[in-house]
């Protein structure tokens, strides 16, 4: 693949138009608000590299526009101790500039702008057509508004919210592009694949951001303004374009998700009625024993739901709900249904209007019912749902079953035998001459003792 030096934007004359928006694709900036260029300079550009003997040589391979090899026509010999003073001049205007929009001024502040300033300083100082305009400065404070813009963006939005929106729009761009030609792939299928395809592109954009920005080989960011500094790295990086054979363009991404989508296995269709039915005859035989219908079996069991297990589980919550209400806590009740939504606890604190500290009240209060309830007023539905019920030995295993009853004291041992015969609490209270509130007490305490030793990690 062959590197390919391209400039950078000219900047336009106070008298002329600007032309159709542009892109410096080497970094990956957006010109259409700020980067404009005038038409008379474009045609000659396209012209010079016609002209240019070394590319159409080898019209075959694909060239990257990278900023590291933004390159100038002319013979310009860099000057670092000039370089030096105009970054140490934009970091301070551009502190100055935004200091009501960053935070407060730290080492880590201060890493974040002095890159961008080695970034945009490094790119004029490549390009013929700013250097001869004379406005050298004027165009490093435009480049480098225009990166603490984008930055600042990912930077209000905050760490979550900030790559929600940062994945989602990559995978807008991606979307078309995941699976492989012709393919039927439908929106779930597509999701998963991005999702995947997301995660080792993400892996190439860090090892890039380190690697441009001369980072440790272990640096990752970790305060918010280099978190959003890392997002709006990746955005750029994503939107690199590269030339293609023929003077085609497309950006980095794109190029990535059709690699991608090439490396998967082909589609095979499959009859899932086949794989459910028993083979008949021996072509049948044979195609049920491949390895394709054997996973789609095993993925068909494993998905499989007891219709059992789902009866339970609603009767449990139906009775929960109804104990709750006996209880006079209608708060606990709204409580449960949120939680079963599986929503957050600020989202269940918004809904219900309750303050951190009534919502800890509220939680405590919940938890000392259901324990209430699974360990009392109906254990037998809650163990039999959990699959530990008396003739399971409560959920544990034959050596924790043996080693608890050793510990049970002998009113227990004889509680938990009568409790297996399935008497109610009043014969067991005549048994063991004692009131039947005794009887429920106790059992509790033998409840809470095996709950103890099945979840106990020395048993």
């Amino acid at each position: 693949m062959n590197v390919e030096p391209v400039n950078s934007a000219s900047p336009p004359n106070s008298n002329d138009h600007p032309s159709q928006s542009t892109e410096i694709a080497s970094t990956g900036v957006p010109s259409s608000e700020s980067l404009k260029q005038p038409q008379s300079l474009k045609q000659p550009e396209q012209s010079e590299r016609s002209k240019q003997p070394e590319r159409s040589e080898q019209p075959s391979q694909p060239t990257v526009l990278l900023p590291e090899t933004l390159a100038t026509s002319s013979n310009r010999a860099p000057d670092p101790l000039q370089d030096e003073n105009q970054i140490l001049a934009l970091v301070q205007q551009i502190l100055t500039e935004y200091q009501a929009e960053l935070p407060a001024l730290s080492a880590s502040v201060r890493a974040v702008v002095t890159r961008i300033a080695v970034e945009v300083v490094r790119i004029c100082s490549k390009s013929d057509r700013i250097y001869n305009s004379g406005e050298v400065q004027f165009w490093q404070m435009k480049l480098a508004r225009l990166r603490m813009q984008k930055c600042l963006n990912y930077y209000r939005l905050g760490s979550r919210q900030g790559r929600v929106e940062l994945m989602s729009h990559l995978s807008t761009m991606v979307y078309r592009h995941i699976a492989p030609h012709q393919s039927q792939l439908g929106f779930s299928a597509r999701y998963n694949a991005i999702e995947d395809f997301l995660q080792g592109f993400n892996v190439e954009v860090l090892k890039a951001f380190r690697r441009e920005n001369g980072l440790d080989a272990n640096y990752c960011p970790k305060t918010r303004l280099e978190l959003a500094e890392y997002m709006a790295f990746t955005e750029q990086y994503a939107k690199r374009h590269i030339l293609l054979p023929g003077q085609r363009k497309q950006q980095l991404i794109v190029l990535r998700a059709q690699g991608y989508a090439q490396r998967q296995p082909p589609e095979a269709v499959l009859d899932l009625e086949l794989a459910m039915d028993s083979a008949k005859g021996e072509e049948a035989e044979m195609h049920s024993r491949s390895a394709m219908m054997q996973q789609v079996r095993e993925q068909m069991v494993a998905e499989t739901v007891d219709p059992a297990d789902s009866v339970i589980r609603d009767r449990v919550i139906t009775e929960l709900i109804e104990y709750l209400e006996e209880q006079g806590q209608p708060d606990c009740v709204e409580y449960l249904i949120l939680k079963l939504k599986d929503l957050s606890a600020p989202e269940i604190d918004d809904l219900l209007g309750l303050s951190p500290r009534q919502r800890d009240y509220l939680q405590q209060r919940f938890k000392y019912h259901v324990e209430k309830f699974a360990r009392s007023h109906r254990w037998q539905l809650v163990h039999q749902w959990l699959g530990a019920d008396l003739d399971q030995n409560l959920g544990m295993t034959q050596q924790q079953w043996d080693l608890f009853l050793s510990r049970l004291t002998p009113d227990l041992q004889q509680l938990l035998q009568l409790k297996s015969k399935q008497l109610d609490d009043q014969e067991i209270a005549k048994i063991l001459k004692c009131t039947p509130v005794q009887v429920r007490k106790r059992w509790v305490k033998l409840l809470n003792l095996a709950w103890e030793a099945r979840n106990s990690s020395t048993v």
